[in-house]
């Protein structure tokens, strides 16, 4: 069943067509509003009903009411698509939902020049998530800790029956790890995590329930209380990895030879990765780029922001997440690992239509493989960075995306947006006040 609405052999079904999905679609941001969406459904083999919600803001009062609490009305924000990815060699358009301009654009272009090195080459562990149960009122910490792995094998049992529905596809109870905490407020106690293999989900509901379900075994095996039970977000067994390597010939532009802008950007890694100061605005480029595909995805940024950024102190200080060096033919190699806790089945991404949609449009089958093209967009968005500050500067770039929402501000409205905006950005002047007197001056101007 070929569908009607976009020209091409692209079928509103399961079936295969001729066309291989594409991520590279040059002069996309030229086209019109109408014109990108017909060219994302036919580049990515998808039909255009299929991205419907994207255009009605998917997600309608009566649904977003039985979502959280007090609803009052919905909450928009743009939506675009990084071009270029290609991804264990693979195509893949990526939706991202964000407010800050620039960062498409950035990942689009750094994603462009990793395709010249053979694109984002990514891996995963499995999908294995932490439940933690704090112990108190011990008679004998490190006593209490062996009662339970002597039980080990018995609590596990117990857990792994929880949900037999995700025990059905492969998940499940993995392990149990038992840590003694000797120093705090409080005094010692004891935490016990429970390892869970949660497949396709974040994670958090069936953890929790296994945590739940456990707590009185424990507290029967150790004379003790179990307190808090509950996931935690530093989920150092769930693990995405990134790695590109650029041509050094590619990073070349203007008066910049390749050369030069490969040891920029690894000069400027090397701050990120001496200095915390540094590191935490580092980071906060990479998650500019992560947060934007998870919350695409009606996935939990807040969950994902929490890991990447206990993770990036698991060695006792605040460091970058990512790391950039050269290979022995001098081009520049990028790599990022990182807690990649997302899902494609339960909460927000089943709930909400424009969740679905993306993660439609990217054609991920699994929350393994979301996770990887997460971490490879962290990747680029983060190059992107390095490469503007470690040459023209971050506001060149910026500026002109920027100008558009100052004009805007200032009162313009169609063809006077451009105008205004390209001015300021002429005049390197990007305000409020100079874009209403640039404004003022057009408006004028067109009456005489």
């Amino acid at each position: 069943q070929v569908c009607p609405k976009i020209l091409g052999p692209v079928l509103c079904n399961n079936g295969m067509t001729d066309t291989t999905p594409t991520s590279r679609l040059p002069a996309f941001h030229s086209q019109t509003l109408e014109q990108r969406r017909a060219s994302i459904a036919k580049a990515a083999q998808v039909c255009p009903k299929s991205l419907a919600p994207f255009t009605t803001n998917g997600l309608n009062e009566e649904q977003a009411n039985h979502m959280i609490e007090n609803v009052i009305g919905l909450y928009t924000l743009p939506l675009g698509v990084a071009l270029n990815f290609q991804v264990n060699g693979r195509d893949v358009l990526v939706p991202m939902t964000l407010e800050e301009p620039s960062v498409v654009a950035g990942a689009s272009f750094m994603a462009k020049l990793a395709r010249a090195g053979g694109g984002f080459k990514t891996t995963s562990t499995a999908p294995l998530m932490i439940g933690q149960m704090q112990v108190l009122d011990l008679a004998n910490v490190a006593s209490a800790k062996l009662q339970v792995l002597e039980n080990k094998e018995k609590l596990l049992a117990i857990a792994d029956s929880v949900d037999p529905v995700l025990k059905k596809f492969g998940g499940g109870a993995r392990d149990l790890e038992v840590r003694v905490i000797n120093e705090s407020p409080i005094g010692p106690y004891l935490v016990v995590h429970l390892i869970y293999d949660v497949r396709d989900a974040m994670g958090a509901n069936a953890v929790n329930t296994a945590c739940e379900r456990l707590a009185p075994h424990i507290e029967g095996i150790t004379g003790g209380r179990v307190h808090l039970r509950i996931l935690t977000n530093l989920a150092v067994h769930r693990l995405a990895r990134a790695r590109c390597v650029i041509p050094v010939k590619e990073l070349a532009f203007g008066d910049f030879s390749g050369e030069r802008v490969r040891d920029g950007i690894i000069q400027a890694w090397a701050f990120a990765a001496s200095d915390p100061y540094r590191a935490a605005t580092h980071n906060k480029g990479i998650m500019n780029g992560i947060d934007a595909v998870v919350m695409a995805t009606g996935n939990d940024w807040r969950a994902i922001e929490a890991g990447a950024h206990a993770y990036a102190v698991k060695e006792g200080k605040y460091t970058s997440l990512s790391t950039w060096g050269k290979d022995k033919d001098g081009n520049l190699v990028g790599t990022l690992e990182m807690p990649m806790a997302v899902g494609t089945i339960g909460g927000a991404t089943k709930v909400h239509p424009s969740a679905q949609a993306a993660v439609k449009l990217m054609g991920v089958k699994t929350a393994t493989e979301l996770g990887e093209v997460i971490v490879a967009v962290g990747l680029a968005q983060n190059m992107a960075a390095l490469r503007a500050l470690a040459t023209e500067g971050i506001q060149r770039g910026h500026m002109s995306l920027h100008a558009r929402q100052v004009a805007i501000t200032a009162g313009a409205k169609g063809d006077l947006i451009e105008k205004v905006a390209a001015q300021m950005v002429v005049e390197k002047v990007v305000r409020v006040d100079r874009a209403e007197e640039i404004l003022k001056a057009l408006q004028t101007q067109s009456k005489l």
